[in-house]
């Protein structure tokens, strides 16, 4: 075979290819104009079907109240969805908003009646306190419970004022009874949603230890209390840390304020100093017969009326003068 027809064939072979090549282009393009004018298309793949299902959004503790913005609805495939799950549509999730949390609930993890307490529901108010604690209820007004901007879940300081009986008169003084304490419920409401408007309360009920119920029953007796609301930070808290512990339990007051304090037309409290003070002596009637003798004596503790160690020289005087005796003559019946 000559070096020309070897040309040839390898030729008519690449011409064969392109043209079975393009023959297939052509096919296909027609093919799929066709289907495109009948209305077929491809079938994309189907996906698994998914349903709605509260879970928690953030971490809930034991004995937490569950506010609106620890719920969400989440994406949950239907294959895998537990009897117990909480499924948008047949449940709403206002009904959970109030509720507590019987055990710990992770972020992300689905919501069921067996982890919560439903308000309400029987067992509810002991659910809400921690180990130890009491539940004691405290009447509030509108202007002692700030307008109805405190909520179940809010902390508040107990502030007491009442009238103080002094020698110079009646004086009046707002004292801080209990700092941080967790309040549970106004009136019988234990959620609230957003956007509802302020509703004022009749009374809190705090959440206490049996000491602080003790202090608070009786303060309520002594005059009027009054909730100032807490800010959800602490202290020190800056913008990155973390809000106040709800595990937190109330503290202790440490600070009062007197009406001298606000008005300087007001007189202050005399101040209780040693210095201060003037010493009181004991009288004491010595009674011979029919007569009877009076003795000053000193209770400063030093012994100067008696002449004592720590007496001085130049009190000596003052001493005999305060040791003398007084004699009265008085009328005694006879024995």
């Amino acid at each position: 075979m000559n070096s020309k027809r070897i040309v040839f064939l390898l030729l008519a072979v690449i011409v064969a290819g392109l043209t079975a090549f393009m023959a297939r282009a052509w096919l296909q393009s027609e093919r799929a104009a066709v289907m495109a004018q009948l209305g077929v298309r491809r079938e994309a793949p189907v996906a698994a079907p998914t349903l709605q299902v509260l879970v928690a959004r953030n971490p809930v503790h034991t004995g937490q109240i569950v506010k609106p913005d620890d719920l969400r609805w989440q994406s949950w495939p239907e294959g895998s969805l537990a009897p117990t799950y909480v499924v948008e549509g047949k449940r709403p999730l206002s009904d959970f908003v109030g509720a507590v949390a019987r055990v710990p609930i992770d972020a992300g993890e689905p919501i069921s009646e067996g982890k919560l307490v439903l308000a309400g529901t029987r067992g509810f108010m002991a659910a809400v306190l921690q180990p130890g604690a009491r539940a004691v209820s405290v009447p509030v007004t509108a202007t002692t419970a700030v307008s109805g901007f405190i909520y179940a879940g809010d902390r508040v300081d107990v502030l007491l004022t009442h009238v103080i009986n002094a020698k110079d008169g009646q004086h009046n003084a707002t004292e801080t009874v209990l700092r941080n304490a967790r309040v549970i419920a106004m009136d019988q409401k234990l959620d609230f949603s957003p956007g509802d408007k302020p509703d004022v309360a009749k009374t809190a009920t705090l959440e206490l230890t049996p000491k602080q119920s003790e202090i608070v029953t009786l303060a309520v007796k002594m005059g009027d209390l009054s909730l100032v609301l807490r800010s959800l930070q602490g202290e020190d808290a800056g913008a990155d840390q973390a809000a106040v512990d709800e595990n937190a339990r109330a503290e202790p007051g440490d600070s009062f304020t007197q009406d001298a304090q606000v008005s300087r037309l007001i007189q202050r409290l005399p101040e209780a100093s040693k210095d201060k003070i003037k010493p009181i002596g004991r009288n004491i009637f010595v009674l011979r017969g029919s007569r009877s003798s009076k003795l000053d004596v000193d209770v400063d503790g030093n012994d100067a009326a008696a002449g004592g160690p720590d007496a001085k020289a130049g009190d000596e005087d003052k001493s005999a003068r305060r040791t003398a005796p007084f004699t009265q003559t008085t009328a005694s019946d006879q024995q």
